[in-house]
């Protein structure tokens, strides 16, 4: 039976946000229709060995084609808010030049659609799908992505207006620079230091511009947000060559994002750590400026845990990293030599990750007391496991709920001791496309049958809509019987 590490009953206040998140890639298919092109996604997914049997997006779940039954389980759900991402190929397919009419008019439908269910739309303009096109002139390494991404922000803010409750410019912009051109586990599977730099920079730059761009069209008021996928890394031990693999990791994993887009600044030691593999001449005068806007929240997502010590390099050494997905010969972590990861004790997720509330509550107490004026939300937290179908008909995802209970809980401690934490979304709404890892990792709260695209709102979800009917933490046991 599984149980919780902490207590049920904890109560949030009617100003708390809750929702749930998805991204465009991930569910939507119609990967071909109505004028989309392809995007890094749909190239790296149709590459044989990327992705995990050979699985792709193209059909997803279906959300396209979904839209009216989507938005009403939803409702069922008692969300009061749904992150959702808009795919830039869909509504400027080669990402320069003409914008595609059909593909504006989805998306401004979906936040009608939300809108009128009473539910507050939250809209990430880039969730990892760059146009093809784009990469096929540099993708994140070459500069005139992030002065195109300003176009592309313009237009949507023109088209969705103030029907949007929050605008997010990047979600995990670590793993597009990281994963994306340093490992290559995720599209567009490059495997170059440098490039994997200068993506950092110019997805900074990108945030910046993109802001700039809506709050022109919107107004200076306009709320603005970034999410970020900051890392919780502790050192094994207090030894000075362990708090120092701690030190580089934290410096390539949350600082080279934190450092510009809030303070203005990149940490000195990322030039240090990177000095033999670039130097940073990428970076114009007058950048830094650019890319600090006032954020309206610091969207924060968490799943896990890691620990370092001095040793091995990171990457191909059998050990990953909490990295996001799957194992590379070539690290992420540029400029983290002599870094090795350590293998963390149970439980964990299908995805292999450690499930430890804990540093989600250590994490949120030591943004409050870095930026004590910041709110924070939660923008993704979840688990993924191996989900069945029971023969009532149900999914008894009892680990999921656990997971979730413990979480949540642990937001509600972090806000008890002074964290301004303004809301949570559960990620995920539905199964989709996970990635690299394909259809195999299920993190919905609700199901989705990849044979017939039938939902079915998982014990997880019941669980979900209760807690936000009451805005208290259902005990574990109760997800069965809702």
């Amino acid at each position: 039976m599984t149980t919780s590490r902490r207590p049920s009953g904890r109560q949030f206040p009617a100003d708390f946000l809750w929702g749930s998140a998805t991204a465009s890639y991930q569910i939507e298919g119609a990967a071909q229709e109505d004028g989309r092109l392809p995007s890094i996604w749909d190239t790296f997914a149709r590459t044989p060995g990327k992705v995990l049997d050979g699985d792709t997006g193209d059909v997803a779940a279906d959300h396209y084609h979904r839209v009216p039954e989507d938005v009403a389980i939803m409702r069922e759900l008692n969300l009061q808010a749904y992150r959702l991402s808009v795919a830039w190929p869909r509504v400027q397919p080669t990402g320069s030049g003409e914008f595609n009419q059909a593909g504006l008019d989805f998306y401004s439908d979906l936040v009608d659609r939300l809108v009128a269910a009473g539910i507050k739309p939250v809209v990430t303009l880039y969730h990892w799908d760059l146009p093809q096109p784009l990469e096929d002139e540099g993708g994140w390494a070459n500069r005139r992505t992030a002065e195109l991404f300003a176009d592309y922000a313009r237009k949507v803010a023109e088209v969705l207006g103030d029907r949007v409750h929050l605008w997010t410019t990047l979600n995990e912009p670590w793993c597009s620079a990281f994963l994306g051109y340093g490992s290559g586990v995720h599209a567009p599977g490059v495997t170059d230091d440098e490039k994997a730099l200068r993506a950092v920079h110019h997805l900074n730059l990108a945030h910046g511009l993109a802001a700039r761009a809506i709050k022109d069209v919107l107004g200076p008021d306009t709320p603005i947000s970034i999410t970020l996928n900051l890392h919780v890394t502790r050192a094994a031990t207090d030894a000075p060559a362990d708090l120092e693999a701690k030190r580089r990791i934290d410096t390539i994993a949350n600082e080279v994002f934190l450092g510009p887009i809030i303070d203005g600044a990149y940490p000195q030691e990322v030039f240090a750590d990177t000095a033999a593999i670039s130097d940073w001449s990428f970076v114009q005068d007058g950048d830094l400026e650019l890319i600090r806007v006032p954020l309206e929240v610091l969207g924060v997502n968490y799943y896990a845990t890691g620990m370092v010590k001095h040793g091995t390099p990171a990457g191909g050494d059998g050990t990953p990293g909490p990295d996001g997905h799957r194992s590379s010969e070539h690290s992420p972590w540029v400029g983290a030599t002599q870094v090795e990861w350590l293998p963390l004790p149970g439980p964990h997720t299908a995805m292999g990750w450690n499930i430890e509330p804990e540093g989600l509550v250590e994490l949120l107490v030591g943004l409050h007391e870095r930026f004590p004026g910041l709110p924070l939300a939660i923008t993704e937290n979840g688990a993924a496991f191996y989900d069945t179908v029971s023969e009532d008909g149900r999914v008894h995802d009892t680990e999921r709920v656990a997971y979730l209970h413990d979480h949540i809980d642990a937001v509600g401690e972090a806000r008890d001791k002074g964290a301004d934490v303004r809301g949570y979304f559960v990620w995920s709404l539905m199964d989709n496309f996970e990635w690299s890892y394909g259809f195999d990792r299920r993190f919905g709260i609700v199901r989705v049958d990849y044979d017939t695209l039938e939902r079915t709102v998982k014990d997880s979800g019941r669980w979900y809509a209760e807690l936000v009917r009451t805005r208290t933490i259902p005990p574990i046991e109760a997800a069965a019987t809702l």
